[in-house]
């Protein structure tokens, strides 16, 4: 059974034309379909709601309603009220779909949209380019000069396309088109950019000889950009408005650097750090010595501790990379290893057996077994090294 229209709007019998439709605006908004997707029980209470503001906005169907009730507007009933009610449209008040969106959203209107939709300009696309550099320049920043083609605005027409502008013929200047399908509800119109005009709502009244048209060229650019210092590959730098031209008007896209770095012949990388390995002789980590190492600056002297043992690491504080955003720099470190020379000659050798004989005398002296390390690679050089690569401990 039918609830009275009256309740159904939760106003009076005496309410005004005003009143009516504001609390159906209230409702309306609130059992809307697109407010509740998919809630069958919201999809008939909006319908219910339409029914009676149909019928109760109307001052006739009104009037009719107050005398009959339901029963005038049931031709089975025999009703004179004919065949009110059927086939209402439930935004039959509204003129357009401007006046839905002002109910849900509350000040839209046709043309406040449309001069909002049009005002949205479309940003240019970016450009992507790949640029190599020696481990020098990132190390220490660098200016790069980059060559690349990107679409500007034709300097002819100012990316009009032709030399005037007139109104799109397909939209009437508005920049969108509009589609009107019947649903259970009623009319839903749906407004989409259109894209004969690209949602301009103007087209060039003639072409232009120097872009054909499309409002834009293709140049080539050559671009100085200043690379940070301490820079890695794989690292993204962005040159902000350099990309291609906009289609409609709006901000030129971004210029993307993805930067390679070559390696350093001797340097090796990780992170802020650099390390790099430099052999030294046995007596030079035994009695100590001061070497020249490399570095980003330039050869270095570097004082190696008398009894060093190999494989031990030098730390040069603040010689390493600066970080691209902080400045902060890393460390170098120095890897040293012993180095075995693999011919000797007739002193080197007198030399080590003498100093391994003592080495021996002095194990010996501490009751140690003298056979342990003779089982080398059968030379005294190569008991000496197996020595001084397992130290006891």
């Amino acid at each position: 059974m039918k609830r009275d229209y009256y309740e159904v709007l939760g106003v009076g019998k005496g309410a005004t034309q005003e009143e009516i439709k504001r609390a159906y605006r209230r409702l309306a908004r609130q059992y809307h379909p697109d407010v509740n997707s998919g809630d069958r029980a919201a999809a008939d209470k909006f319908k219910e709601i339409n029914e009676a503001y149909q019928v109760l906005s109307n001052e006739e169907k009104r009037s009719a309603y107050d005398r009959f009730g339901h029963a005038a507007f049931d031709q089975r009933s025999g009703g004179g009220a004919g065949n009110w009610g059927q086939d209402f449209d439930p935004f039959g008040d509204f003129t357009g779909f401007g006046d839905i969106f002002d109910m849900f959203f509350g000040t839209g209107s046709r043309t406040t949209r449309r001069g909002r939709r049009q005002a949205q300009r479309t940003k240019g696309s970016d450009i992507s380019l790949e640029v190599t550099l020696d481990f020098e320049e990132a190390a220490f920043g660098v200016e790069k000069e980059v060559r690349f083609e990107r679409d500007e605005i034709c300097p002819e027409c100012g990316g009009i396309g032709g030399s005037s502008k007139k109104s799109c013929p397909h939209c009437g200047g508005s920049g969108e088109v509009r589609h009107t399908q019947t649903s259970f509800f009623g009319s839903i119109v749906t407004a989409r950019p259109c894209t004969y005009c690209g949602g301009r709502g103007w087209i060039p009244s003639d072409t232009c000889s120097t872009c054909r048209g499309t409002g834009k060229v293709r140049k080539k650019q050559n671009l100085k950009v200043k690379i940070p210092a301490g820079v890695d590959t794989g690292y993204r730098l962005r040159v902000n408005g350099e990309g291609e031209a906009s289609p409609n008007g709006g901000p030129p896209g971004d210029l993307y650097l993805y930067l390679k770095v070559k390696p350093h012949p001797v340097l090796k990388r990780k992170g802020r750090d650099l390390w790099c390995e430099f052999e030294l002789s046995y007596p030079q980590l035994v009695l100590g010595d001061e070497v020249e190492v490399p570095t980003l600056t330039g050869s270095e002297m570097v004082r190696v501790p008398p009894g060093t043992e190999s494989e031990s690491v030098l730390r040069l504080k603040g010689r390493g990379l600066p970080d691209p955003q902080t400045g902060a720099r890393g460390d170098q470190l120095i890897k040293l290893r012993l180095s075995v020379p693999r011919r000797l000659s007739a002193e080197h050798r007198e030399l080590l057996e003498k100093l391994w004989e003592i080495e021996r005398s002095s194990s010996s002296g501490k009751g140690e077994a003298t056979g342990r390390r003779g089982n080398g690679n059968g030379t005294i050089f190569g008991r000496l090294k197996e020595a001084f690569t397992h130290p006891e401990g």
